[in-house]
């Protein structure tokens, strides 16, 4: 069977609960299976902890580094497909079955992070010349992660002080759930007559109308964002940007007293700021290079500020001297007006959009990233029908990776088909990483386990492995599941078609999938996507230039009736409107990023600290447009609780990504998308390492700069003086 076919053809087989063939975790369609894993991996856990309390000797004390990240395979067997399963599989018994399984593991998880025998253990050997100096590169990095991580949990602490630092923890949790659950506004919906609304939609604005002429606009969702997109009535999206950017005093209240419990927590641990504290693992390194970054990406931005306000102006002054505003200058509520208008103008003079997916059926486009990855990196990608109970819905597609010279190397689980109860957001979820697993564990499954499977697949709870022909080690063959929330093929004859932004949104996820396939390393805390936070989107990110190239569309772009080639003109359409007003997103997240890092900073710690007054200095000093007074929407911005100082690490990854476009991929001129010299290069450079290679080498190394290989303030201003490319 072909790829196309593949994601044609409905599948007949039930769903189960864990991937694998292994007959002790299956149980029917029932989810106890689920549990018996959980608990069996319990006991191994608890075996490996016992010989790395009881290591003595030299030899093991070389063995700890392997021995607990096996410990943290064993978890993450766990954690990681409970917590997949949990938001992906339709069933509430296996979701229950996973969020139990999850507990279980996380709760075990806590106690390791707080037994003092094991970093002690750790500690001593570090101290051991003869033991540190046989370990790998691998092994030395990931003895250093393991360090931090009982850092972070005040393992080192006294036990008053842990206590509290456990209490803080706490509240910082509950807080932020509730932060990005409620996004509470001050007003929930706003009363207009129902004409001020004219540019939106008259079955909208119908039904927003509860009596008579009066519409209740509810200030957050669909339906605002579209108002601020077409009202043309300037005084009512002035009230509507107010009321939609403007929290409730308890939001506001809960986010201050977050960042000030974060604020104590950096202090207590012995760092001047949860910034500190949070970049000390980053590609950054420390706040003061994040601004050096972020100011460096700002200037270059201005230039493109500048260009897009002239752009903007025109219809502005026009307006004005028509008598439909109140001001002569751009206003934060007119941002996606003007733009709106001008994408307007860009569409009407080209063909229409709706035409473009039927060069994107879903089939043909798996075909292309198969072919797209066999030229660029030497790996393909093989239909398998999925066995009966292999997967968690009968939509589920499998496929195997198969590289040229080491075989079938990794497993991609495609859940890209929509259902009810179905998260509609994309992801990119790693069931089981890569890891080189020792003859020991082959040998104490054999021994502790009846089954007809492999020898090597017992040691892996029954999924994949691979034999590397070219080292002859054995390892867990990387098990992906990638979600999207695509409509299913609407008939036999029709296959399901993708628009522009769902085929940019598959090449991201794709982006994270092949680091994953080909990150494939020894030690399963480094192998693929588990790298630095202010590097795991490059290669996603990445992807997206991929998505735009002609040389690659040309691999799988073709209408699907007529079997015609796809017009580049229709990509180019699509690509000058999504440039337009591309500076102030840019400039809005440069702002976020800023806020960021300045609600982690030391002021914070200020019994005065204001997360509203900081919002409004920043955007007094980088802003283009005015912002209107009492705002607060910083109170909305849930990735203040998610990333904790980091959230410049996208527009961080867009420069890089960039470069590394234009660099090493000629920016897809010259055939360069699909060079096979250009892919092997990043792959050699980047993709392979996973994060067990420092990533300023991996960039300087791709680059082919070595002024960026040790990081630092100097590095970080010079990305940001790329800026982020188109």
């Amino acid at each position: 069977m072909d790829l196309p076919k593949l994601f044609a053809l409905p599948s007949a087989y039930e769903c189960s609960q864990v991937l694998c063939d292994y007959d002790r975790y299956r149980d029917g369609n029932r989810s106890t299976g689920f549990e018996t894993f959980a608990q069996d991996t319990l006991k191994k856990c608890r075996e490996v902890v016992a010989r790395a309390l009881q290591a003595s000797t030299v030899d093991e004390y070389r063995a700890l580094a392997t021995d607990l990240d096996r410990l943290s395979d064993l978890l993450c067997r766990v954690i990681d497909l409970a917590d997949f399963v949990r938001n992906t599989h339709p069933s509430p018994e296996f979701q229950n079955a996973g969020t139990r399984a999850y507990s279980i593991m996380f709760e075990y998880m806590n106690v390791l992070n707080t037994t003092t025998g094991l970093n002690e253990q750790l500690k001593k050997a570090l101290s051991m010349p003869e033991v540190v100096s046989t370990w790998t590169e691998e092994e030395k990095l990931v003895v250093q992660i393991l360090m931090k991580d009982f850092s972070r949990s005040a393992i080192d602490f006294p036990d008053n002080i842990r206590e509290r630092f456990v209490e803080l923890s706490n509240k910082i949790s509950l807080l932020g759930t509730d932060i990005v659950e409620k996004k509470e506004r001050a007003t929930s919906e706003i009363k207009l007559d129902a004409h001020k609304l004219k540019g939106m939609h008259p079955l909208m604005v119908k039904q927003l109308v509860r009596r008579r002429d009066k519409v209740f606009l509810p200030t957050s969702g669909p339906a605002v964002v579209t108002a601020l997109t077409v009202v043309e009535d300037e005084p009512t999206r002035t009230e509507i940007y107010k009321n939609s950017r403007t929290a409730s005093a308890r939001q506001v209240n809960n986010v201050d007293h977050m960042l000030k419990l974060r604020a104590q927590l950096a202090e207590l641990s012995g760092f001047p700021s949860y910034s500190v504290m949070s970049l000390e693992d980053k590609m950054a390194g420390s706040p003061s290079a994040v601004t050096k970054f972020l100011e460096a990406l700002s200037h270059k931005n201005g230039t493109r500020m500048q260009q897009q306000s002239e752009e903007m102006l025109p219809l502005v002054e026009a307006d004005y001297a028509a008598g439909k505003r109140s001001w002569p200058s751009l206003r934060a509520w007119d941002m996606d007006y003007y733009r709106n208008i001008l994408v307007g103008r860009l569409m009407s003079t080209s063909r229409k959009p709706d035409f473009l997916p039927a060069y994107f059926s879903l089939g043909t486009v798996m075909q292309g990233f198969s072919r797209l990855f066999t030229r660029l990196y030497g790996v393909r990608f093989v239909p398998r029908e999925a066995s009966p109970g292999e997967t968690w819905s009968p939509d589920v597609r499998r496929i195997d990776v198969v590289d040229e010279t080491e075989g079938h190397i990794a497993v991609l689980y495609c859940d890209l088909f929509s259902r009810p109860g179905k998260s509609p957001d994309p992801a990119h979820f790693t069931v089981r990483c890569s890891r080189r697993i020792s003859p020991f564990e082959i040998a104490e499954a054999i021994q502790f386990t009846a089954s007809s499977s492999s020898p090597s697949r017992l040691a892996n709870d029954g999924m994949s492995t691979y034999t590397s022909p070219s080292t002859g080690f054995t390892y867990q063959t990387p098990t992906i599941a990638l979600i999207c929330d695509f409509s299913p093929p609407p008939s036999s004859s029709t296959p399901t078609l993708l628009s522009y932004v769902d085929l940019t949104t598959l090449f991201h996820e794709m982006g994270h999938a092949i680091h994953s396939i080909l990150g494939r390393t020894a030690l399963q805390n480094v192998s693929g996507t588990r790298c630095a936070t202010d590097f795991a989107e490059l290669p996603s990110v990445l992807m997206e230039h991929f998505a735009t190239d002609p040389s690659v569309l040309g691999l799988f772009a073709r209408h699907y009736e007529t079997d015609a080639p796809l017009p580049y003109s229709m990509i180019a359409d699509q690509i000058a409107q999504a440039r337009v007003g591309q500076a102030s997103e840019i400039e809005s997240q440069i702002i976020l990023a800023m806020l960021d890092q300045a609600c982690h900073s030391e002021i914070a710690l200020s019994p005065t600290f204001c997360s509203t007054h900081t919002l409004h200095e920043i955007l007094a000093k980088w802003g283009s447009v005015s912002e209107p007074a009492g705002t607060s929407w910083q109170a909305f911005f849930g990735h203040l609780v998610g990333y904790g100082g980091s959230y410049y690490s996208y527009l961080f990854d867009r420069a890089i990504a960039g470069r590394v476009w234009s660099g090493v991929f000629n920016a897809g001129r010259e055939g360069g998308a699909v060079s096979r010299e250009a892919g092997e290069k990043y792959k050699n450079e980047v993709l392979k390492w996973g994060g067990s290679r420092g990533p300023w080498r991996c960039v300087a190394g791709v680059l082919g700069d070595e002024r960026l290989a040790e990081g630092g303030e100097t590095a970080m201003e010079e990305v940001g003086r790329w800026g982020v490319a188109d």
